[in-house]
C-alpha cells in the first residue's frame, strides 16, 4: 500500500499513469480507477465493477472481457478444445484446478469452468444463439453486473457481486491473474480526497473500506495499492485521523522529515521537478503548441524564458506546482502566437493571477459532490 500525496496540480495522476506504464512493461496487471460520484470508495462493490472494467495486462484491450477472451483464445491452441473424451477429461481437470486454488471463491472457479465448457463443449442440444446468450451471462457476471439466480444456476454459480462478497471476488480475480501469468495486481485509486467533504457516515464507510484494503494488501503478496491524496486527507480532522480503526494503521506515515523513497508515503512536495526537468517539459509543450497552431514558437518563447518562470516559482515558494508552470507557459505561448511579446508581460502579476485561478479551481473541487 502506498499513498501518493500532493496538492491539486502537483502531478499525482500523471505519477500514477507512469506507474501503470512501468508495471505493464513488467507483466503486472493494472487497474486505474478514478473515485467519483458514480464510483465512490464507500461502496466497494461499485469500485470492484470499475476495477474489472479498467483492467489491463498481458492482453489486448481493456477490461475483464478482453482478458477472458485472450485466455480462451490461448486455450483454443491446446488440446482442451478438441471434442474427444480425452479433451473432456482435460477440461474437467482444469475445472478442478480452478477449484483447488487456495483462496479461490467457488463461484468464481465455477464461472471460469463454465466459460471453458461454453466455448469448447456446449451442450449438444444448444443452438448458437443459446450458446452466445450463456456466454454473455457469464461475462456480465464477471463484470459484477446483475444476473438472476435462475440464469446462474446451470453453471453452479450461486452468488453475484454484493457488498459482502466483493473483497472475496477481488481475491479470486488476483489469484486468476496469477494463474494466467501476471506477476500481481497493481491497483491505482485516484482522487481519494473527494471523501473528506462527505458526511460522517459516508467518510466512515469509505475509511473502513480503505482499512480493509490495507489489511487485504498486507495479507496478499500479489496486490499493491496506490491511493492519491491531498495533504488534507492526512492533516484534516475529517481525514484519516477521524476513523480510529484506519488511523491506528497509518498514523506513522509522513512523520519523518527525512525523504524515504521506499516509504508508504510518496510525497510529491518533497520531490519537485528540477529546473532542467521543468524546462524539458516546457520544450515538449512548446513543440506541441507549435504543431497545434502551425507556428514556430522557439524564438519568442525561449528556454531562458522557461528558466525565468522556474526562478519566479522558486521565489514564490511554489516550484513543486507543476500545473502552475504548465498553465502559465501555455498562457505565454497563447499570447506569443497572437503577436504579444513575452517582454510586454508582467510575469509576477500574471503568475499570481494564474495561481489565484488555480486556487479557485481547488476550492471548487473540494466542494461536496454527493452525500449519500
Amino acid at each position: 500500500m502506498r499513498f501518493v500525496n500532493g496538492d491539486y496540480g502537483d502531478g499525482k495522476t500523471h505519477f500514477m499513469s507512469v506507474i501503470r506504464h512501468l508495471a505493464m512493461e513488467k507483466r503486472f496487471a493494472v487497474s486505474f480507477v478514478v473515485l467519483t460520484r458514480e464510483v465512490p470508495i464507500h461502496k466497494f462493490e461499485t469500485v470492484y465493477q470499475k476495477i474489472v472494467r479498467q483492467l489491463q495486462g498481458d492482453f489486448q484491450g481493456i477490461g475483464i472481457r478482453n482478458m477472458l477472451a485472450s485466455w480462451l483464445e490461448k486455450l483454443d491452441t491446446t488440446t482442451v478444445q478438441v471434442k474427444t473424451d480425452d479433451a473432456r477429461k482435460k477440461r474437467m481437470a482444469l475445472s478442478e484446478e480452478f477449484r483447488n486454488i487456495q483462496g479461490m471463491d467457488i463461484n468464481f472457479a465455477n464461472a471460469l469452468a463454465a466459460l471453458v465448457n461454453n466455448r469448447f463443449d456446449p451442450e449438444v442440444f444448444e443452438d448458437q444463439e443459446k450458446q452466445d446468450a450463456d456466454h454473455e451471462v457469464l461475462l456480465h457476471w464477471f463484470e459484477g453486473g446483475k444476473v438472476t439466480k435462475r440464469e446462474l444456476k446451470p453453471f453452479q454459480i450461486y452468488e453475484f457481486l454484493n457488498k459482502t462478497n466483493s473483497k472475496q471476488f477481488m481475491n479470486s480475480l488476483i489469484l486468476f491473474l496469477r494463474h494466467i501469468g501476471h506477476q500481481e495486481l497493481i491497483l491505482l485509486m485516484d482522487e481519494m480526497e473527494t471523501v473528506v467533504a462527505q458526511s460522517a457516515s459516508i467518510r466512515n464507510a469509505a475509511y473502513e473500506n480503505v482499512r480493509l484494503l490495507i489489511d487485504n494488501s498486507e495479507s496478499s503478496q500479489y496486490l499493491h495499492i496506490f491511493f492519491s491524496i491531498i495533504p488534507d486527507v492526512l492533516m484534516s480532522e475529517k481525514g484519516f485521523k477521524s476513523y480510529d480503526a484506519l488511523w491506528s494503521r497509518i498514523r506513522s506515515i509522513g512523520e519523518s522529515a527525512k525523504l524515504n523513497y521506499r516509504g508508504v508515503l510518496v510525497d510529491i512536495h518533497q520531490t519537485p521537478l528540477k529546473t532542467e526537468e521543468l524546462v524539458e517539459l516546457g520544450v515538449c509543450l512548446r513543440t506541441l503548441h507549435g504543431i497545434s497552431y502551425r507556428w514556430e514558437p522557439k524564438e519568442m518563447v525561449t528556454d531562458e524564458l522557461m528558466e525565468q518562470i522556474c526562478s519566479n516559482q522558486k521565489r514564490m515558494g511554489v516550484i513543486s506546482e507543476v500545473r502552475l508552470f504548465i498553465k502559465y507557459l501555455i498562457h505565454i505561448l497563447d499570447m506569443a502566437e497572437q503577436g504579444q511579446s513575452s517582454q510586454d508581460l508582467d510575469m509576477d502579476r500574471e503568475m499570481v493571477e494564474t495561481r489565484r485561478k488555480m486556487e479557485a479551481e481547488k476550492i471548487e473541487q473540494k466542494q461536496p459532490s454527493w452525500d449519500n
